[in-house]
């Protein structure tokens, strides 16, 4: 992963080619829409305009995280990144998913579906632009997943990097939702009941909240304050015992300040006939080798402790 104090180029191209694409799309849904009637396209317009809103927060999110520790904040503005995601997913909950089922409900009851090829048209186009997007962000999730040796499924479970997770959920529900979409004209188109093209409005809007809900959560988790993975803590762990003059690690805190900033404290215990001269150097020599392999981790605390009792009083 890059430095802290740097954008991830890998997430700003993702997010840059996500926010074009939808930003074509939610224009080309919109006229389909109005020109057919389709409460389903209305509702795929939505969507994607949702998801274009999203994409400008999140690009919001990555330059402010990146900002420089000042004296107010000498953790540096990592968790603002997690603030404007939380905000996008709000917002995809609002503007796309509760206008969806609106709008699906009106639909089943004023019916309205006239044109369908210009609809067929417009999905099919949409569907080839939202893969191309969903193949960038796969190409990107599989790379750093690589980089850590761990499965693309659980680095997108515990990434810090809201904007790639944020991403990939949003293409992947466009997708599902074009099918939901294509599926409702055809059922409309072939019986005549606008039940059909209303109801996949609906769960296109469904979808969305269920998108919303997961990015959400998963952002408030890491603005409240989020330690490392347990097999990354174990790591940290691991690289911190083998240190010079250190005999046991305590205890062991760790932080997600940001999507490329993490904190890392530890009572350590010694060896007892180590001086403070021999502390200090072990203690400088650790932390080094330490950033050196994880570069995200941009502070290190290290406290001699010893065998003290760690049981809160």
């Amino acid at each position: 992963m890059s430095d802290a104090g740097e954008v991830k180029s890998e997430s700003v191209l993702t997010v840059l080619v996500a926010g074009l694409m939808n930003l074509a799309i939610a224009v080309a849904k919109l006229v389909a829409g109005v020109l057919s009637g389709s409460a389903a396209m209305v509702s795929e317009a939505a969507h994607s305009a949702a998801d274009t809103v999203t994409e400008i927060m999140l690009y919001i999110a990555l330059r402010n995280s990146v900002k420089r520790p000042d004296d107010a904040h000498p953790f540096g503005y990592g968790s603002t990144a997690y603030m404007w995601a939380a905000l996008a997913a709000a917002f995809t909950f609002v503007a796309g998913g509760l206008f969806s089922i609106t709008h699906g409900f009106h639909s089943i009851h004023d019916g309205g579906e006239a044109d369908f090829l210009v609809s067929y048209v417009v999905l099919a186009v949409s569907f080839v632009l939202e893969a191309v997007s969903f193949g960038r962000t796969i190409v990107q999730l599989r790379a750093e997943s690589r980089e850590w040796n761990v499965r693309p499924r659980r680095f997108l479970r515990y990434t810090p990097d809201t904007s790639l997770k944020a991403v990939f959920l949003e293409d992947l529900a466009a997708l599902i939702g074009l099918v939901l979409a294509a599926t409702g004209l055809a059922l409309t188109e072939a019986t005549g009941d606008p039940l059909y093209d209303g109801g996949a409005s609906i769960l296109i809007g469904v979808l969305l909240l269920v998108v919303a809900v997961l990015l959400g959560h998963a952002n408030l988790s890491l603005l409240i304050g989020r330690s490392l993975p347990p097999r990354f803590q174990a790591a940290v762990r691991a690289e911190l015992a083998a240190g010079d003059e250190i005999t046991a690690v305590q205890e062991l805190l760790t932080l997600q300040l940001g999507p490329t900033s993490v904190l890392v404290a530890a009572r350590i215990d010694y060896r007892d006939s180590a001086d403070g001269a021999a502390i200090e150097a072990a203690s400088r020599e650790t932390e080094a080798r330490l950033r050196a392999k994880y570069p995200q981790i941009t502070y290190v605390f290290l406290s001699p402790w010893g065998d003290a009792d760690l049981t809160p009083r």
